[in-house]
């Protein structure tokens, strides 16, 4: 059964359900609300069922949550705005070249900082909270308990996109409650939406994750944690390179790379098990045709972004998957010397240790791209300008 009238004139809906569980109602700077009347108005649309209107109708209403009780926060400790988010370093690049890898081996480092699991799960404490250096934050417990159960409800989603609650994760939630992102449409034929997302601004979605990262640094601070550099992560930045350097000045970009071929693939069997999760019939070769423009946009932005950069070999360090598998710790090296900061034997050693004793993940899924309609050929006529360009990143197998 179909329940797609359960998003209809859903926007004053949602707004008050958040309000009444936080019983607050001031929303902050930044203007959502054009971009989430505009995501709901196509939810209404879509052949969602009724489990999948629950799940993204909550997911909307908890951002909104995050949102307002971020706001008191920063009400009672106005001091939060002036936190200095200074020269992060980002890793991007397409889902399944390796920047979960980058990303968690630089947050081993304890000279950098990151956001883990249970702190973009729940962004904003409760207001009754009080901090500690203990490890005791309350979200952390439920965070573990949501990890647990995804396991148990969802794991083929668990095995293809892992979240766990006390590892370093990437920031698109923040940019996804800001309700400019992508992430809408790898759960859901939202047609409208995704095209209009095109044509818009993302600075409000830049601001609001300045903001939330001001947020979680100076929680770091009350819990004794002395934060430094951040050490941020997501396929999301790629087409929106220009903005995330305006915002973040001075930051250092690791760019990952990794065959389309492969790439693009698991891209559309996340996005189908997402789709699956939220209706009850999935066009698995739309899907597969969708991310397969999708990426091609996002890599098309972020190589005329960088081609027009007269510094783009200071800002950008590029890595391939293949050599950061086969020698992670000397690809990581490259960053340090890139950013001008030593790689000492403590961080070294601290990175070590995670590659032993990192989670170690539960087999995915069988898939390939011909799963979701599309031919070798099609994926190497698309990203001919990339195979191109960062062929010699690609372990000798680009097919340009």
């Amino acid at each position: 059964m179909t329940a797609p009238s359960a998003f209809d004139s859903a926007f004053d809906r949602v707004l008050a359900d958040a309000q009444r569980k936080e019983t607050l109602t001031d929303w902050g700077p930044g203007e959502f609300e054009g971009p989430l009347r505009v995501l709901l108005d196509d939810y209404a649309r879509a052949d969602l069922n009724a489990v999948g209107v629950h799940i993204l109708r909550s997911g909307i209403v908890h951002s909104l949550r995050m949102r307002l009780r971020t706001q008191e926060w920063i009400r009672r400790h106005p001091e939060i705005l002036d936190e200095q988010v200074a020269a992060p370093i980002v890793v991007v690049g397409m889902m399944r070249s390796g920047t979960t890898l980058l990303q968690r081996l630089l947050a081993a480092d304890p000279r950098f900082v990151c956001a883990y699991g249970w702190e973009v799960v729940e962004v904003a404490p409760r207001l009754d909270y009080e901090f500690s250096v203990a490890d005791d934050d309350p979200r952390i417990a439920i965070s573990e308990a949501r990890e647990a159960k995804s396991r148990e409800l969802a794991p083929d989603l668990f095995a293809i996109h892992p979240m766990y609650a006390r590892e370093a994760e990437e920031e698109i939630v923040f940019l996804a409650d800001a309700f400019l992102s992508h992430v809408p449409e790898s759960g859901a034929h939202l047609p409208h939406y995704r095209s209009w997302l095109d044509q818009q601004d993302f600075s409000p979605a830049y601001d609001h994750l300045h903001r939330m990262l001001q947020f979680i640094q100076w929680q770091k601070r009350r819990r004794g944690q002395v934060a430094q550099r951040w050490v941020l992560k997501s396929p999301a930045h790629l087409g929106y390179l220009d903005l995330l350097r305006a915002r973040f000045p001075g930051l250092h970009i690791v760019h990952m790379h990794r065959d389309p071929r492969t790439t693009i693939a698991s891209g559309a069997s996340l996005n189908t098990t997402l789709h699956a999760m939220h209706a009850d019939g999935v066009d698995v070769h739309r899907v597969g045709e969708q991310w397969l423009q999708r990426m091609g946009w996002t890599n098309d932005r972020a190589m005329s972004t960088r081609a027009g950069w007269t510094d783009d070999a200071a800002v950008v360090t590029d890595i391939g998957f293949d050599a950061a598998v086969a020698d992670p710790i000397g690809q990581v090296a490259r960053v340090y010397d890139a950013v001008g900061l030593p790689l000492t034997g403590h961080a070294e050693d601290a990175m070590r240790r995670w590659l032993n004793e990192r989670p170690r993940e539960a087999a995915r899924p069988p898939y390939g791209l011909a799963n979701y309609g599309l031919l070798p050929e099609q994926v190497d006529e698309r990203f001919t300008m990339y195979n191109q360009r960062f062929g010699q990143h690609l372990g000798g197998t680009a097919h340009a």
